[in-house]
């Protein structure tokens, strides 16, 4: 990702993107902003979930559900990622879509291992604010180098879960990503904890950019939270079903 130009793991945040609009607004960024519409947007994505936990547990097939909610987040982010102005429009339409998907994989793992989804959203939240905390304390600086190692560890675990998710579309068994082997409980682990340090990058940017930059600009900032919780959920989530398996 350092080859494009990018600074940090989450697109929303990276610099050619936050430079890509040539709009001035005299309303500003602000934190109180980007607070009200992440809410707002988990809202969004809490109200579909529920209602797709609600139909697997009175027996009606997800699959499409969540299969169809997870293409539509994919393609409402890549829109984004491109067409910045849309964020504003698209982010319900993701957060609705987004929530299809979390509805569907953790009413399965509820299924299977009660209460389970409940415990990844705890520690999901008790994460978030230990690392907002470890910001502002300036406990963890996020420096140039902490910048580089997070960037890279986060492209190379998404190229291979896209290597992942190939083989599996192939029918190839995948265990380092899917199995339940100490080898995939540490690749798991690394992850979650990817996602945690991402966090950090999230904050640090959205620092920089509060009171520079057009109001607008809050829903490309609480797009990017947005990515980065929904990936800590989700990895937490199959990591302790990957525990709970495994013991």
């Amino acid at each position: 990702m350092s080859v494009f130009g990018l600074r940090t793991s989450n697109p929303a945040f990276n610099r050619y993107f936050w430079n890509k609009s040539s709009s001035y607004s005299k309303v500003k960024m602000s934190i109180g902003g980007i607070i009200f519409k992440s809410l707002l947007m988990l809202v969004l994505v809490v109200t579909t979930a529920t209602y797709t936990w609600h139909l697997f547990f009175s027996g009606v097939n997800i699959k499409w559900y969540t299969s169809i909610g997870m293409l539509v987040a994919v393609f409402c982010s890549l829109f984004i990622s491109f067409k910045h102005n849309s964020a504003k429009y698209l982010l319900p339409i993701y957060a609705l879509a987004k929530g299809f998907f979390l509805g569907g994989i953790s009413a399965l793992a509820h299924n299977r291992f009660p209460n389970l989804p409940f415990q990844a959203i705890g520690v999901t939240i008790i994460t978030f604010f230990v690392m907002l905390f470890l910001y502002r304390w300036k406990i963890i600086k996020v420096t140039r180098e902490f910048r580089a190692i997070i960037i890279t560890a986060a492209t190379s675990i998404f190229m291979f879960y896209f290597i992942g998710w190939i083989l599996w579309f192939l029918e190839i068994d995948v265990p380092y990503v899917w199995g339940t082997s100490w080898f995939a409980i540490g690749f798991n682990v690394l992850a979650a904890i990817v996602a945690s340090f991402s966090l950090l990058l999230d904050f640090y940017y959205i620092d920089r950019q509060v009171g520079r930059y057009p109001k607008e600009r809050e829903w490309l900032a609480t797009w990017g939270l947005l990515i980065t919780l929904v990936w800590l959920y989700v990895e937490v989530l199959r990591l302790l079903k990957k525990l709970a398996i495994r013991f």
